[in-house]
């Protein structure tokens, strides 16, 4: 069986208009959503065998909060450039050259290709605010042709939902 978790970017900060958009930070309410559903998480979902993350700042921060939750060390995170302005294509590549010996991954990244990738897999998911997780379960061996299954559980989870 193979699990993908596809995390959201918590809330960022856009009050200092000179930075670039891959250094827009967190804010205060993002780093708050992240700690409260990181906890929300660990008891509920199992711990990822990788966390890969966009290279944008509010991402990686985003991912390191969520690991220290999950019991994830901060320093195994990988950075993956492809997730920054991913379209669906782009993420469904990643995935599908992840490692079998991975069961559980979780991206971490941005709309709209995450909800893209989201609605592709399970036509119900159209709307993923920050900070939402949406949990894909697959009866699956491989990662490679995961683009044309069909999952056989979805569970959405954001801050304002309330614990599946």
């Amino acid at each position: 069986m193979k699990t993908l978790y596809l995390l959201r970017h918590a809330k960022s900060s856009w009050d200092d208009a000179s930075l670039s958009d891959r250094d827009r930070p967190l804010d205060a309410r993002g780093e708050r959503d992240a700690a409260r559903m990181s906890k929300r998480w660990s008891q509920r979902i199992e711990q990822p065998d990788l966390i890969l993350s966009s290279p944008a700042a509010r991402a990686f921060a985003t991912a390191k909060i969520v690991a220290r939750g999950l019991d994830y060390k901060t320093k195994d995170i990988a950075i993956d450039e492809r997730l920054y302005a991913a379209t669906e294509v782009n993420l469904l590549a990643v995935i599908e050259a992840l490692d079998n010996k991975l069961d559980r991954v979780m991206l971490v990244g941005h709309n709209p290709g995450f909800v893209e990738l989201a609605h592709h897999f399970d036509s119900g998911v159209t709307h993923m605010p920050t900070c939402a997780l949406v949990e894909f379960r697959f009866e699956a061996r491989s990662w490679a042709g995961i683009g044309r299954a069909r999952p056989s559980r979805t569970i959405v989870d954001s801050p304002k939902l309330p614990s599946p």
